[in-house]
């Protein structure tokens, strides 16, 4: 058994019979009383995100999983077809289990899927990727008195908040984990 001081990113544990996969956690101290873990947890099979708060040092059921390289090829309906780099093995994931990071992944993006035995517990989408704007509308020269944000449509079809600069065709980087943009990049 493990502790609440054992909690990361991407750990899974069981809570209530289900597997669960740790999204976030932040560790409270409160003036008066005990410290908590505040988490966000994904249901793996659902999919569903819920919040709990765990007494600081509970003993929690963590899951031991093995994580293995793979990459992504294409959408077959509701499930996302992958590839593993060793054995080149084909599996079929639902959809679910990514989450919202989907709207970010693109054909032959390199994942790492988290496994209990044989049974595919969560994706792990990169944490930055490069992706093409393909729409937005054009920024006003000289429009930089704040931080003026537009929305701008990527080649995932995922829709962003990106600085007025930004044109159609710009490759940018931007972060999976908090869906914002970091940086124009140079081809």
């Amino acid at each position: 058994m493990a502790t609440t001081s054992d909690f990361k990113a991407n750990a899974m544990l069981k809570y209530n019979n289900e597997i669960f996969s740790i999204v976030e956690f932040q560790h409270v101290q409160t003036g008066r009383g005990g410290a908590y873990y505040q988490t966000k947890m994904r249901n793996v099979k659902t999919g569903k995100i819920i919040e709990n708060r765990f007494r600081s040092g509970e003993t929690v059921d963590m899951v031991s999983v093995s994580r293995r390289n793979y990459q992504y090829l294409y959408k077959d309906g509701e499930n996302l077809v992958f590839m593993n780099l060793d054995d080149y093995e084909q599996i079929y994931v639902p959809a679910h289990t990514i989450g919202d990071e989907i709207r970010f992944l693109k054909d032959n993006e390199n994942v790492i899927i988290a496994f209990d035995n044989e049974t595919v517990l969560s994706v792990d989408v990169p944490q930055h990727v490069n992706l093409r704007v393909i729409a937005t509308e054009p920024g006003l020269k000289g429009d930089t008195a704040t931080n003026v944000l537009k929305p701008a449509t990527l080649e995932t079809g995922a829709i962003i908040n990106v600085p007025l600069f930004v044109n159609e065709g710009d490759l940018i980087r931007l972060d999976t984990k908090s869906e914002t943009y970091i940086e124009r990049v140079k081809e």
